[in-house]
């Protein structure tokens, strides 16, 4: 387990640390904060003072009731635990649909045909051939218009889960080149040199040309479209958070339509793709039975299409839906969007008295008294007509650099009580870049040779390999003198 400490220091710099690593054998929540606690303690860093916690999505972690996040809120309410912006929100939603195993199985045989068809350069040339035919074919047929920078010729894209945009990606690409692709396959099918291509090439036609894949491949478009606008928001380095919490909105309300209102257009769509290509279509009246041949064991017997429109087409978006919600609840869009008013960009537009004052006021009561509260409103009539107009402060983007500029000039003399406002905001972490780094770290520091280190000697290797920036100027000899000098010492001891 990784820690990283995020912190603004005496010059108003936001910092972002890598602090420890521990090895931990039980990943219930409890032990976990039992060993977060014992580590800040040793450092005399006092839980208490927590101002913002950040982990990954496992369930141990976020929970709302027994998870870590929920057990130090216990201790210290104001520790405001943010889902990372930046940090791979479209594979999280993918995994949220995975919870539907008809999902899962269709990315299995996703990743499989995209593989198999990709392996080498000769099936690359075929695929891109046969598309090229397919295009040539539809301009001729009026069914594709031609124009600058349109029907390019790609290839299928592999999804991966190191790159958050990979599964839509993927799935696009199919849907552009989803008739070469069934030609490539019938052509491995049918000339290839090896039994294991025949099997290969007669698995992956079977998967693809089914009802059950093709809705589904279209059900994923149509969601991860909606969600994709969002998704490439929070990757800016510069966040704008009032238009990414509109997007928010927006995403949700989109799904909500299309839950409500998108099933007969995508069955009527995926209908004629089915006719198109001389694909089976399942009777949807028909009694629904699972894979293994048994009927669905209900009281009122399921029908093949509340199957599809219930167990798949509602439960994935609704699957959606709760992962934005969990990672944007309203308590955490009100927080961002009332702190996005100490914002400095395009010369502090979204400056906002009241909104400072609520922020101080409903989010951190205790670092606040009711006088301390009203002299910020003072102080903040002073700021909205000073700091804005000050040489210093223009071009500004971030709250960070806003932190940093006011105690250059000076002005958090002035201004004491909205600096202390601005650091606790500039904490709030929203992102786990550092700790990603610290693992990757890792892989170069434990390697097979010292594989047996301990942790302790461990987390001194990895604060020399990851902050080399703090550790740059320090002589190796003085190192070796210093530990010189310790062993000559206790020789005098004796």
């Amino acid at each position: 387990m990784v820690i990283v400490l995020r912190f603004v220091d005496v010059q108003g710099f936001l910092r972002e640390h890598f602090f420890h690593i521990v090895h931990v054998k039980d990943t219930t929540a409890l032990t976990l904060k039992k060993e977060i606690s014992d580590i800040l303690s040793r450092y005399n860093l006092n839980i208490h003072n927590m101002q913002g916690q950040r982990y990954d999505g496992a369930s141990n972690m976020r929970g709302a009731w027994n998870g870590l996040q929920a057990l130090f809120l216990n201790d210290c309410p104001y520790a405001y635990y943010i889902h990372c912006f930046a940090h791979r929100l479209q594979l999280a939603l993918v995994v949220a649909a995975e919870t539907e195993s008809s999902i899962w199985l269709f990315f299995s045989k996703l990743t499989s045909i995209v593989t198999l068809v990709d392996a080498s350069p000769k099936r690359h040339t075929e695929l891109q051939s046969a598309q090229a035919i397919e295009i040539e074919h539809m301009l001729d047929t009026s069914e594709r218009e031609t124009g600058i920078g349109a029907n390019q010729i790609g290839t299928l894209h592999r999804s991966g889960t190191t790159h958050w945009s990979s599964n839509f990606d993927s799935i696009c690409n199919l849907i552009d080149m989803f008739t070469a692709t069934i030609k490539v396959l019938e052509m491995m099918f049918e000339k290839g040199s090896f039994n294991s291509i025949h099997g290969e090439a007669k698995g992956a036609l079977l998967a693809i040309k089914t009802f059950e894949f093709i809705f589904i491949l279209h059900l994923m478009h149509r969601i991860m479209g909606i969600t994709n606008l969002l998704c490439r928001a929070l990757q800016h380095k510069s966040l704008d958070i009032i238009n990414a919490m509109d997007l928010v909105s927006t995403t949700k309300a989109l799904l909500h339509t299309l839950r409500e209102e998108g099933f007969d257009p995508l069955m009527m769509h995926v209908k004629s793709i089915c006719t198109q290509y001389d694909i089976d279509m399942p009777d949807m009246s028909a009694r629904y039975k699972t894979d293994t041949g048994r009927t669905c064991q209900q009281k009122d017997v399921l029908t093949v299409e509340p199957h599809y429109h219930i167990d798949i087409f509602n439960a994935v978006i609704d699957f959606q839906l709760a992962e934005l919600n969990d990672r944007f609840n309203e308590g955490v869009v009100e927080l961002l969007v009332l702190s996005s008013a100490l914002e400095p960009k395009d010369d502090f537009k979204s400056f906002n008295v009241d909104y400072i004052c609520t922020l101080a006021e409903k989010f951190y009561p205790d670092d606040f008294t009711n006088q301390e509260r009203h002299y910020l409103r003072l102080q903040l009539e002073h700021y909205k007509l000073d700091v804005p107009r000050q040489q210093k402060f223009q071009n500004m983007t971030t709250i960070s650099e806003l932190c940093r500029g006011l105690v250059e000039t000076k002005k958090s003399e002035s201004y004491h009580l909205i600096e202390k406002l601005i650091r606790l905001v500039a904490t709030l972490p929203v992102t786990t870049t550092t700790a990603e780094r610290a693992f990757s770290a890792m892989k170069h520091v434990k390697t097979d040779l010292p594989n047996k280190m301990k942790d302790d000697f461990l987390a001194d290797s990895m604060i020399m390999y990851i902050e080399r920036d703090l550790v740059q100027d320090i002589d190796s000899y003085s190192i070796i003198d210093d530990f010189y000098s310790v062993k000559h010492r206790r020789v005098q001891l004796r």
